[in-house]
C-alpha cells in the first residue's frame, strides 16, 4: 500500500500547541510532551479529517474503535513511567499511536490488537512512519504469555476487572495500567506487582474508554 503523508510547518505547529495544551492540563513528564510533540497524529485519520487530528478529543476510526484523546494518551503514558529499553506489553493497538508514544519513550513494544482490519491496517502505517513494534493479532484480555514477563503493561479499552493472566505475566517489580469499570466510565487503576501473589493497586481518576473485549474481559 502506498502512503502520501505530509507533515510541514501547520501540523507541526499544531502538535507543538496541543503539547502547551497538555501541559496545562497538568501532563509534567518532559519526555511524554516529547514524544507526544513528535508523533505526526494526523496520519492516523482519513486525509478529510486531519483538521480533527490535534483537538484533545477521541475519534473514531471504524470497526467501533476510536483512537484515544491526547490527553488520555499522555496520562497513561505518564502513569508508565516508561524506562529507556523496558519491555512493554500494549493491550489493544487500535490506531497506533500510543504504539508509536511507547516507541518514543524508548520502550521494546508488544503490542496485541484483535479487530483485524486494525491489525492489518498497523502494520503496514507504523513501519511506514518507521515505527517498529512488535504486531500481534489475538484475544489481548489474555496478554501474550509466550513473551512474558513484562517490565509494564499498558491497557487501552475499559475492562470490567483485572485479568489475572495480565498480572501473571508483570515481572516482579513491573507495573500494570488499565481502566477498570462498567461500560460506561472506568478508573484508571495502577497495579505495581511486589511479590508471588503480592501486588499495590491504587485508583487514580475516572475515564471512558470503549470496551476490552475477550475471554477475560467483556
Amino acid at each position: 500500500m502506498a502512503y502520501k503523508f505530509v507533515d510541514n510547518y501547520r501540523e507541526k505547529g499544531a502538535r507543538k500547541q496541543l503539547v502547551n495544551n497538555l501541559e496545562k492540563r497538568g501532563i509534567a513528564d518532559k519526555r511524554v510532551l516529547q514524544a507526544i510533540g513528535k508523533v505526526p497524529r494526523h496520519f492516523f485519520f482519513d486525509e478529510t479529517f486531519w483538521n480533527q487530528a490535534y483537538r484533545d478529543i477521541a475519534f473514531p476510526i471504524g470497526d467501533g474503535q476510536t483512537i484515544s484523546q491526547p490527553y488520555t494518551v499522555a496520562y497513561q503514558s505518564e502513569l508508565l513511567h516508561v524506562s529507556k529499553g523496558d519491555k512493554v506489553l500494549e493491550i489493544g493497538t487500535g490506531s497506533g499511536y500510543q504504539t508509536c508514544i511507547l516507541l518514543e519513550l524508548g520502550a521494546q513494544v508488544f503490542t496485541i490488537e484483535r479487530q483485524e482490519s486494525l491489525y492489518q491496517r498497523t502494520i503496514q502505517v507504523l513501519p511506514y512512519m518507521g515505527y517498529q513494534p512488535h504486531f500481534f493479532l489475538g484475544d489481548g484480555s489474555k496478554g501474550i504469555p509466550e513473551h512474558a514477563p513484562y517490565d509494564k503493561i499498558i491497557v487501552t479499552a475499559g475492562a470490567p476487572f483485572v485479568p489475572e493472566l495480565m498480572l501473571k505475566q508483570l515481572r516482579y517489580g513491573g507495573l500494570l495500567v488499565i481502566p477498570v469499570g462498567d461500560e460506561k466510565s472506568q478508573k484508571m487503576v495502577t497495579i505495581l506487582r511486589v511479590g508471588e501473589n503480592d501486588f499495590e493497586r491504587i485508583e487514580l481518576d475516572t475515564f471512558r474508554f470503549v470496551p476490552l473485549v475477550g475471554d477475560q474481559a467483556w
